[in-house]
């Protein structure tokens, strides 16, 4: 009864006039205020003042909503009305089902990182990725996409062919990378503080990605599990006393790693919600097959690819490139497929070498040649202002670098040694 009445009230709503400055949001599927879509918001706010942003949320999600931010929860009746009357959509992913997208607005799908494992249309493939997807239903959401924002070339063309429609492509770059170019020593010295983290500690991010062919189970604390595939405690014993290892599993597994009681100098930082500051904090990134290793390669600071299951991975969900080959472009990185070969590659240097580094520089050259701290105002000039903003070129990171300092200030920038 109550769909009947909403969809009713909806149809209504559908004849009522569009609010030109209304812009509704979403993110990783209602989950909070996030990622692009966060970025684009918070620019418009400074350059386009006019404008009303509303956020779409799920009702187990509202207490992630930063104070001030206006949203409305999904399939409320607040809700149908803002997509019956909003002129702009922008989504990192989809809005809740049945919305019919009217004449006159304007709907950005700006994607939440560029695809290595096989996206949309090539799912059909791999059925352990694409359980439960009805592709009529992602190609008639396609269908009333305006823009799809392209993080690079690569991404550009993998969305053209997976995501059939007429939509047109913005070589724009991705707006929550912006803050890799932006943010200062202060903003990283307060990051650390709030978690705790010594000015002087050493830090590793570990961040894998999920795994749809053995995650699709959630447990009854509502996550997917397992999330990790390192023995984080083990690993974080034989960096020894001066290293951090921040852990954070994917947000399908909720808002916790489910660790075990260990060292203290572990942290799960799942339910940090800004993924962006726990990459500046950090001076490596130890990740498998996550679309954080495309943002992170920003920074030019060493990314481990830690993959035990590579093999395994590619045959379930499929990928785009062999991640493992060593070839520039394809590597950004030291690779290690068992958790005592990242151990070596940290206790004995490996994980930072002259080789990593260039395989690192020809990674960021391929998927980073659009991110220099201004995509976002590219993005709100060309959908708000109706500007023509040119293409960019490749840019040199010009935020902090490692963020290690000595306790007496100093900026830490000799190679970085583990364990003993």
């Amino acid at each position: 009864m109550r769909r009947h009445v909403l969809g009713g009230l909806y149809r209504a709503d559908l004849r009522r006039p569009l609010d030109p400055d209304l812009v509704v949001h979403g993110a990783y599927w209602n989950r909070g205020v996030a990622c692009n879509p966060a970025a684009i918001h918070a620019k418009a706010l400074e350059l386009a003042p006019r404008l009303r942003h509303l956020w779409v949320v799920g009702s187990r999600h509202v207490g992630r909503v930063p104070a001030g931010v206006e949203h409305v929860v999904a399939g409320s009746r607040a809700y149908w009305r803002a997509m019956a009357t909003a002129t702009y959509l922008v989504n990192n992913s989809s809005f809740p089902g049945g919305f019919r997208k009217r004449a006159g607005q304007v709907y950005l799908q700006t994607h939440h990182g560029t695809p290595l494992k096989s996206m949309g249309l090539d799912q059909r493939s791999y059925p352990a990725s694409a359980r439960g997807m009805d592709f009529e239903k992602v190609l008639a959401h396609v269908g009333q996409w305006d823009f799809s924002l392209a993080a690079n070339p690569h991404a550009a063309e993998v969305w053209d062919r997976v995501y059939p429609a007429a939509y047109e492509h913005l070589h724009l770059g991705q707006p929550r990378n912006d803050r890799y170019f932006t943010a200062t020593s202060d903003d990283v010295a307060a990051v650390r503080a709030s978690l705790g983290i010594a000015p002087d500690s050493r830090v590793l991010l570990y961040a894998p990605t999920h795994r749809d062919h053995r995650d699709h189970q959630p447990d009854g604390a509502g996550r997917r599990s397992p999330p990790l595939a390192l023995d984080v405690g083990r690993f974080a014993r034989e960096m020894g006393d001066e290293c951090v290892l921040l852990v954070r599993a994917h947000y399908f597994h909720g808002i916790s790693a489910g660790l075990d009681a260990g060292p203290p100098r572990v942290v799960d930082v799942t339910g940090y919600p800004r993924v962006e500051d726990l990459c500046l904090v950090s001076d490596a990134l130890i990740t498998d097959y996550s679309s954080l290793l495309f943002d992170y390669a920003c920074l030019d600071r060493p990314i481990v690819v830690h993959a035990p299951d590579w093999e395994e991975y590619r045959a379930a969900r499929g990928v785009y490139f062999d991640l493992l080959s060593g070839r520039p472009g394809d590597t950004p990185g030291a690779v290690s497929t068992s958790d005592d070969e990242l151990i070596a590659l940290f206790r004995d240097g490996g994980w930072d070498t002259d080789a990593s580094t260039g395989l690192r520089g020809a990674f960021r050259a391929r998927f980073c040649l659009y991110d220099d701290g201004h995509a976002a105002e590219r993005v709100v000039r060309r959908l708000f202002l109706g500007e023509q903003p040119p293409r960019p070129g490749p840019a040199a990171p010009t935020g902090p670098t490692r963020p290690t300092r000595h306790p007496d200030g100093r900026a830490e920038v000799t190679a970085l040694a583990f364990g003993g």
